[in-house]
């Protein structure tokens, strides 16, 4: 079954409620064959003590955006996605505007899977790049 684009943002964005996701006002804002796009809201919600974006709101965005790409390119239906481990680089700070987190899979396994994501600023520069593994486990 092939669904739209506009279908899969408005599912993962379903997700979303009263999660983490919405707490931070994560929104899945595009999608293509072979990758998920989110944004976050870069505000005091998401601020460290001295006003800059905090690694962890960017860790938090990038595994959010990068399990859901999990969910949308393996086989929801037969396998609960797990992500088992996160690495971040963080090289650019952020005062405010928005921050896009673009999931991009770099090996996808029938077990296992790898993901490259981009954390970029309005100016479509790197803020922080993150490589995330999620494990694809049947469902019982």
């Amino acid at each position: 079954m092939s669904y739209s684009k506009e279908m899969i943002l408005q599912q993962c964005n379903a997700l979303c409620k009263n999660t983490l996701m919405e707490t931070l006002d994560i929104q899945f804002i595009d999608f293509t064959e072979d990758s998920l796009t989110a944004r976050m809201p870069v505000t005091s919600k998401v601020h460290q003590p001295d006003g800059v974006l905090h690694g962890g709101a960017s860790v938090a965005l990038a595994e959010s955006v990068g399990s859901a790409a999990a969910i949308v390119f393996m086989d929801a239906e037969k396998v609960d996605v797990r992500g088992i481990e996160i690495a971040a680089n963080h090289v650019k700070v952020v005062l405010e505007g928005f921050v896009y987190a673009k999931a991009t899979i770099l090996h996808k396994g029938r077990t296992t899977q790898l993901w490259q994501i981009r954390i970029v600023n309005d100016k479509d520069e790197l803020v922080s790049l993150a490589k995330l593994t999620t494990i694809s486990l049947p469902k019982k």
